[in-house]
């Protein structure tokens, strides 16, 4: 049986989703969806397109695609971004062919993407996108999180927690939010989302020549 639970009388292939999960910072999205990617062959992470350089050991194409700040520009003069920033004096866009591509082949797309990307990335393809949120359970175990994390300097912390009130306030803009207030509970919720959109019959184009060839029988 493969991976969408189809046996070998179904054949036909059903379209990938995009897949948007947002949050506020350290609420768990980044890490729910490396392990969301590593249960599921049938998901790829959306990679970027940024102008700024590569650190070290990031490799283009992998973690993210690396372009002049000009052929950044030509891109979104000729749309092929579903979104585009700028921040810290950087470009940053999701690019459209390869996630296209992906999710006509039948795989689906996570995006780790802020309320302002999933926005847009739904105004463009409403039908394909699949919007998730991820609340802390409290804003103190919030900030305990990103203190524990030791990723931060304290200022950069107060500001994360000064932000982190205006994006949960999109909450209700998603199709399903998650309380993560703990991590193998929050997972199951996304698994099992995942598969119940999977199964949605306007993803499987192949049904209606189906349904026509059986009650021609």
């Amino acid at each position: 049986m493969s991976s969408d639970g189809f046996s070998g009388l179904f054949r036909g292939r059903r379209r990938g989703i995009l897949l948007a999960l947002s949050s506020p910072s350290g609420a768990g999205k980044t890490t729910l969806s490396k392990r969301l990617l590593s249960q599921n062959p049938d998901v790829v992470l959306s990679i970027s397109t940024t102008t700024r350089p590569p650190r070290p050991g990031e490799v283009d194409g992998t973690d993210y695609y690396f372009v002049s700040e000009d052929e950044f520009r030509a891109k979104i003069d000729t749309d092929e971004f579903f979104e585009w920033a700028e921040v810290f004096g950087h470009f940053y866009g999701t690019p459209k062919t390869p996630v296209l591509d992906a999710i006509e082949r039948g795989r689906d797309v996570i995006f780790d993407i802020d309320w302002q990307g999933a926005q847009k990335i739904a105004e463009q393809a409403d039908a394909d996108t699949v919007r998730v949120f991820i609340l802390p359970p409290s804003l103190d175990l919030l900030e305990d999180r990103l203190n524990k994390r030791g990723q931060d300097e304290a200022d950069v912390i107060r500001d994360r927690m000064r932000r982190a009130k205006g994006e949960i306030s999109h909450w209700d803009e998603y199709d399903y939010v998650i309380v993560n207030d703990d991590f193998a509970r929050a997972l199951e919720k996304l698994t099992l989302i995942l598969h119940a959109e999977r199964w949605k019959r306007d993803r499987h184009p192949w049904l209606s020549d189906f349904v026509d060839a059986l009650v021609e029988q």
